[in-house]
């Protein structure tokens, strides 16, 4: 009866508990902020951003946009320059956040056009818009750099919204059709510009992080547009022009999340006693976040490595070479006497190649740590969504032990010679009889010999 009695009392605080916790959820739900979930699928970001075939995944570049490994160049600084990328497939949420980082850099004072970023129902390849079409149906943030009607308000950053059926007002900069609008000067910064662009219940807000800082959670108010109405679903772009003056319009990388309202997400109700794992992240996405991060850092170390190699090597080359310069002068200055290379100068060649030896050994450990981090990278705790990218490790692995070996090779070639550098050759000596002192006494001579003959 007593074991009842407990049993009952249990049940009793785990059903408390239970409706403790849904009246808290409850109340809470309306200040909650929404849920943010990754789409890889609407996202890029390098390194190796670009395939084999030379084609970003899930996007479709146009016009002259120029992927790469680390970023996506959408115009160069040409003149009359225009390109986009567009993802490939419609967006199936209704509410998202797209974080953009991108770099605006030209040689001249002002620049031209600018830059935009969409969210369309149909795909913009190619038009007068700012590299994009016009008639859009969605919305355009544009990064405008050119000031067309004279107003000086530019660069700046513009939200225009269409239905489909408005034309761009150009000549006015799009003032006339602007929603919101700041004042923002993003061209040739020291870091990349970041934009944080927020479609949630109705409200689109633009965030501005300016470039002078690297942290990247420092964010400016930029617009606000309510009661704004998009399509559900759609089609993300970037696009970028210039005209008579140019940039170099640059995107590093385009980051897209779902947003869902509290309490529409997905919960395992079966198992609400447990410790859930984030909805929104699986233990294999999880893993490979992960791997990706850990890629990153051991390509960015490989990159600074190779900087500081070739920093010595051009150190020693240039060394040398003002040594050989200045030993073939002395040499040359030498007349009468033996040329002779002082043992100090000897002395010192010699404590630079012992220097330039040393930093190469230092190279050759730093790459031997690389080298086991890219070991211990290639066994993470689990074995799931390793595997292909095993074959990558490999591959990174073979190339440190090829620079490796030729640092070997550049060390063995520049150990310090034993013997002591040749003496330069003795240079001939003048003669004792000059050309003149030839010509004087052989005319002497012939007048010696005609005196006496005459005199016979």
């Amino acid at each position: 009866m007593a074991a009842r009695g407990r049993r009952v009392a249990v049940l009793s605080a785990l059903v408390a508990a239970v409706l403790l916790g849904l009246g808290r959820a409850a109340a809470a739900e309306g200040s909650a902020g929404p849920h943010r979930r990754f789409e890889y699928k609407y996202s890029f970001k390098g390194p190796h951003l670009v395939q084999a075939d030379g084609t970003v995944p899930f996007w479709a570049h146009t016009g002259n946009a120029i992927p790469s490994a680390d970023q996506i160049r959408i115009t160069t600084s040409l003149k009359s320059q225009k390109g986009s990328v567009w993802t490939k497939n419609k967006s199936i949420f209704e509410y998202w956040e797209v974080e953009v980082t991108f770099r605006v850099t030209g040689r001249g004072r002002i620049g031209a056009d600018g830059l935009a970023i969409w969210f369309t129902e149909e795909q913009g390849m190619e038009g007068p818009v700012f590299g994009a079409a016009d008639k859009w149906n969605g919305v355009g943030i544009f990064f405008d750099s050119f000031d067309n009607d004279g107003k000086k308000n530019n660069p700046g950053v513009i939200v225009v919204g269409n239905n489909g059926k408005l034309l761009y007002d150009h000549q006015n900069d799009g003032s006339t059709q602007a929603l919101a609008s700041c004042q923002r000067d993003f061209r040739n910064k020291p870091y990349p510009v970041r934009a944080k662009i927020t479609y949630y219940q109705k409200t689109l807000t633009v965030l501005i992080n300016n470039g002078f800082t690297p942290d990247k959670e420092d964010y400016e108010f930029c617009a606000k547009v309510e009661d704004m109405v998009l399509p559900s679903q759609g089609y993300f772009g970037i696009s970028a022009a210039t005209g008579g003056l140019a940039d170099d319009h640059d995107v590093l990388s385009f980051l897209t999340f779902q947003l869902t309202e509290p309490g529409k997400e997905v919960v395992p109700v079966l198992f609400f006693f447990l410790p859930a794992d984030d909805p929104f992240e699986t233990v294999s996405d999880r893993e490979l976040r992960q791997i990706f991060e850990g890629q990153n850092r051991i390509h960015l170390e490989i990159k600074q490595l190779n900087r500081q190699l070739d920093m010595i090597l051009d150190e020693q080359r240039r060394y040398v070479s003002a040594v050989t310069e200045e030993i073939a002068k002395r040499g040359a200055a030498v007349s009468g006497q033996q040329g002779q290379v002082s043992q100090q100068e000897i002395d010192t060649v010699v404590k630079t190649q012992e220097e330039v030896i040393k930093q190469v050994n230092e190279m050759k450990n730093a790459m031997a740590d690389t080298l086991r981090l890219i070991s211990g990278a290639q066994h993470p705790g689990s074995a799931a969504g390793v595997y292909e990218t095993t074959q990558h490790f490999n591959d990174i692995k073979e190339h440190l032990h090829v620079v490796k070996r030729d640092i070997e090779h550049l060390v063995q070639r520049n150990m310090p010679p034993v013997e002591k550098p040749k003496c330069p050759d003795l240079p001939p000596f003048p003669s004792c009889l000059s050309t003149m002192h030839f010509f004087i006494f052989v005319a002497v001579q012939t007048v010696l010999f005609i005196a006496y003959i005459m005199y016979r």
